[in-house]
């Protein structure tokens, strides 16, 4: 094919690809109007803005500012931090049914809020968050140095994921055991398990944004090499990439992302897990725009199951874990009966 007839092809795909992405920010915006809007207390959308640009102090403007704005910030960084770490999960491991939690991230934060609070009498929220993303770095270290044990070049998706198998199992009978053991260990393991953004001030948004940020820069720029790996080792090392290194910075990426939402948040299941398999069709394989694909995807598909879980089961409100349990599951198998298995 001559370039004169590849360069209109090109600018289609690059013209296309801006389309969605133009398409996903304004699903991201429309779920960012539902949460701030809708609840126990419906808001006008006029009031609402009134709230956010000129407030008096109403009750309407206390629920806005102090309620809604932050649990709806930390639901977009969390759905965009899982949604991106699970296309970066899928992507190292080429397993179409990886998500972030196959590092051993979730477990090691679980373990590590669970055990400060039996050692370290640790009772805030805040106390919770740091603890928790310590455990999910930990765990996710463990992780990839059992992984490189017996390897060549770094570790391989394999021995990756009998690694993050291995952790994790061994994590969660460590925190079972725990909670046992302590009834206040046992109350936050099983608010956090459900996986929440409700009850999380200004505070915890700022303290879980410079992860989120860093692990988001650190995801971009493994794109290019992690389409390489999807070549095959081979092909990679034979266009220069330095296997070890692309490794290490996904890896990286994964657990600041998926260890700054879970410790804020708790288990959010199936979003990383199904977001990627959304945003491949729109995308294809190239991760420079499946990564932003599946962040923006993730964070809508965030937004929406949490407003679901606050009409439902008036005047309370289901977790948007549950609820997204609830979506995920059926929607995962059907997806999986309608489609061929995706290679990667």
């Amino acid at each position: 094919m001559s370039a004169t007839a590849v360069a209109p092809r090109l600018h289609g795909i690059r013209r296309r690809r801006g389309l969605v992405l133009a398409a996903l920010l304004a699903a991201v915006c429309a779920a960012v109007v539902l949460s701030v809007t809708i609840g126990a207390k419906p808001v006008p959308l006029a009031d609402a803005w009134s709230a956010l640009t000129a407030p008096t102090g109403t009750e309407n403007d206390i629920v806005i500012r102090s309620l809604r704005v932050p649990r709806t910030a930390l639901g977009v960084l969390a759905g965009i931090a899982l949604g991106v770490a699970g296309a970066l999960m899928q992507g190292h491991t080429r397993n179409p049914l990886a998500d972030p939690g196959l590092l051993g991230v979730t477990q090691g934060a679980a373990f590590a809020m669970v055990a400060s609070i039996i050692l370290l009498g640790a009772q805030s929220l805040l106390a919770y968050i740091w603890f928790g993303l310590a455990g999910a770095l930990v765990a996710s270290v463990c992780v990839f140095t059992l992984g490189m044990v017996g390897g060549r070049g770094g570790p391989t998706p394999v021995t990756l994921a009998l690694a993050g198998t291995a952790v994790s199992a061994f994590l969660y009978a460590l925190t079972s055991a725990i909670v046992l053991l302590d009834e206040q260990a046992m109350d936050v393991f099983r608010f956090w398990q459900s996986g929440s953004v409700a009850g999380r001030g200004p505070d915890v948004v700022w303290q879980v944004l410079p992860f989120i940020v860093v692990g988001l820069v650190l995801a971009l720029v493994n794109a290019p090499g992690l389409n390489a790996l999807s070549l095959g080792e081979d092909v990679a090392r034979g266009l220069g990439q330095n296997i070890a290194l692309t490794r290490g910075v996904g890896v990286t990426a994964v657990t600041l992302l998926t260890g700054a939402a879970v410790a804020s948040c708790g288990s959010l299941a199936f979003v990383g897990l199904v977001v990627p398999h959304l945003a491949r069709p729109l995308s294809g394989t190239d991760h420079r725009w499946l990564l932003p694909y599946s962040g923006l995807i993730g964070a809508a598909l965030l937004l929406v199951a949490d407003v679901i879980g606050r009409v439902v089961a008036p005047p309370g409100e289901l977790e948007v874990g549950v609820v997204l349990a609830l979506i995920g599951a059926p929607f995962f198998v059907a997806l999986v009966r309608r489609r061929k298995p995706v290679r990667l």
